[in-house]
Parts: C-alpha cells; structure tokens; sequence
C-alpha cells in the first residue's frame, strides 16, 4: 500500500486527482496548504506527494525546501501554465516533476506509478551486485546509496537516477532529450530547463565547486557526461 499526499488549495483539484488514482494499492491523503503537507509528513509515512504551487497560508515552493530537510519522498508539483519560472524553482529546491493544470488522467496516473517505482527501488528494492566508482564518487546500487569520498550523499530518486546514469556510461555524453527520455521515460518537452536543473543540483551536492565541476561537465552543444575514473 503507498500512501499519498495530494496538497491543493482547491477541493475540486484535489477530488479530481482521487478520481484519477483511484487504485486499491493507493492510500490517499489530504492537505490544502503547505503547512497541512509538513504536519503530514512529519507523522506518517509518505510515499508520495503531489503539491500545488500556489496555496495560502504556506506555498508549495515553501513546503517544498523544508520537506527536502527532512525525506526525499519524491514531489510531483501542480503548475500553471503561466508559471514557467515557479517550475524551475520547485525542481531546483528539490521537486522531483511536474505536471501542469488542467490534468491529463493518463499522465498522472503514469507519473506516479514512474515516481513511486523509483522511490521504492532507491530505497532498498531488487538487490543488485553493481558498484560503480567514478574517483570519489561510488555508487553502491545494491543498497542504493552514493558517497564522495566516504563520505554519504542524499539524492533524490531522480537525482540518483541521473547519476547512475552517468556513472554507468563514463565519458559518453547524453543529450538533454536523452536523459529525460531515459529517467522519465516520456516525450522531452520542455527537457532542457528540466534536466539542466538536476544536473545543477548534482553538482551542488557532489562537486567542491560547482562552478569548475570536477565530474558533472558540459559538453556544449552536446550534452552532459560524468569525467572518465576508475570504475568497479
């Protein structure tokens, strides 16, 4: 059973997301502000949370950082389409996708089983004898945590799959359309800003300087690859 949140100033959004993932393997939960979603996730266990951006009292953006101190339950927002640079933002402080109003009930339904089979596999689901190590970087995929130079780095389910791709095929260079085809397994619209997000935030986390990255590099024009190391 995966328990969900779905966190929505409108009733009538929220309802229809009950609708759309009417599923006897979901438990559906309920919020209507930020401040609800945080007093939620800090009492039960959540597999999943699909979070408004525009909401009183606390906005998704807002939730969003504060729930990032704490899990790495993977966030699906709710965008506009006018809201193009809250987009940017929720993924850079941690949101995992988004989808944007008015919904298809197909495309929910098809991100969050994405979302929750990755969360589920990251976090300790079909072992695996793999261990991948690129310099300092080491990935062990049977347990699925990555480390610099010993030393434990949180991802997200997104973030890690990024990695491992990465990591997997050293020196080769992925496009922007490649990665998101390959990590969210859907037409790459919009790819570019996505991945380019992702990518910042990995570097954030696993370079000393994220400016002169050591691992995550950029091929102009190209793409992204992660620098040729020993890998086991």
């Amino acid at each position: 059973m995966y328990r969900i949140l779905l966190c929505d100033d409108e009733k009538d959004i929220v309802n229809a997301l009950k609708i759309y993932l009417h599923d006897s393997n979901y438990e559906l939960l309920e919020a209507y502000n930020g401040k609800q979603a945080l007093d939620i996730v800090s009492r039960e266990e959540i597999h999943l949370i699909l979070m408004d951006i525009m909401m009183p009292e606390m906005d998704g953006i807002t939730a969003m950082v504060k729930i990032r101190e704490q899990s790495n339950v993977p966030v699906i927002l709710l965008t506009a389409k006018s809201e193009d640079s809250d987009k940017i933002l929720g993924l850079t402080v941690g949101a995992d996708d988004y989808i944007t109003k008015p919904f298809n009930p197909v495309e929910v339904a098809a991100r969050v089983k994405s979302q929750l089979r990755r969360y589920m596999q990251l976090g300790g689901g079909t072992p695996q004898s793999d261990t991948l190590k690129v310099d300092g970087i080491e990935m062990d995929d049977r347990e699925k945590k990555v480390s610099l130079d010993g030393e434990a780095v949180l991802l997200t389910p997104t973030e890690y799959d990024i990695l491992k791709l990465l990591m997997t095929h050293p020196g080769q260079v992925f496009s922007p359309k490649q990665i998101y085809q390959a990590i969210w397994n859907d037409q790459p619209y919009g790819s570019e800003n996505t991945v380019a997000v992702h990518i910042r935030h990995l570097r954030e986390k696993l370079e000393i300087n994220p400016a002169e990255p050591r691992y995550l590099k950029v091929v102009w024009g190209q793409g992204y690859k992660i620098e040729k190391g020993r890998r086991e």
